[in-house]
């Protein structure tokens, strides 16, 4: 599959096709040019309608960045949570949240920029029940890693800080990911969940 294929993927259960188009568009327009520099124009023009045609489906331009942000951060959370419900060891479940969460932002890196930095283009209201998804994916994976200290298998003195280390390093990968590179999105979430244990672990 494609890069592009893949970005479709994230967005085939959005209805009817006039929508999804839409969003697709939207993504590509955003990550490319940023969320201020795209006009509805832009998108409609990307997905082959008429400025018309978009407010049929989306009220607003932030309405589009809306639903691709909470898209984006619901899948980002079930991952982490699949992973921190899993079983198996500490060090099991973080290798898994890590391993995931990074191939997905790798796999769906033009998606995961818009998700990841556009953030605070959303309106307040938006912007407050997006950043309480982000909440609870960052209190999944401190589970994991609170999980590890009380076994005894982590040393981590400082566990919010090390959450939120981890959880950049993960997401970071959208913003410089090259389909065309050397590593596939496998190979990269096996590295990076080798580096975060090795971040983890006693010395």
């Amino acid at each position: 599959m494609d890069a592009q294929a893949m970005e479709t993927e994230v967005w085939g259960d959005i209805t009817p096709d006039a929508a999804r188009r839409l969003v697709v568009a939207a993504v590509e327009a955003f990550a490319e040019r940023g969320y201020h520099a795209t006009t509805t124009r832009d998108i409609a023009g990307r997905a082959g309608m008429s400025p018309a045609a978009l407010y049929i489906h989306y009220k607003t331009k932030e309405e589009l960045l809306y639903q691709i942000s909470g898209v984006g951060h619901r899948r980002s959370l079930t991952l982490l949570r699949q992973a921190a419900e899993g079983g198996g060891t500490p060090a099991g479940r973080l290798r898994t949240a890590v391993r995931s969460f990074v191939r997905w932002h790798a796999e769906h890196h033009t998606t995961g920029r818009v998700v990841q930095y556009e953030l605070g283009a959303l309106g307040p209201e938006h912007y407050a029940e997006i950043v309480e998804l982000r909440r609870r994916s960052e209190a999944t994976m401190r589970s994991i890693i609170e999980d590890g200290v009380r076994s005894g298998d982590f040393d981590v003195p400082d566990v919010s800080g090390t959450t939120l280390a981890v959880l950049s390093l993960c997401i970071d990968v959208a913003r410089w990911f090259n389909p065309d590179g050397r590593r596939t999105p496998d190979q990269i979430g096996e590295l990076y969940a080798d580096l975060v244990l090795r971040m983890v672990r006693p010395g």
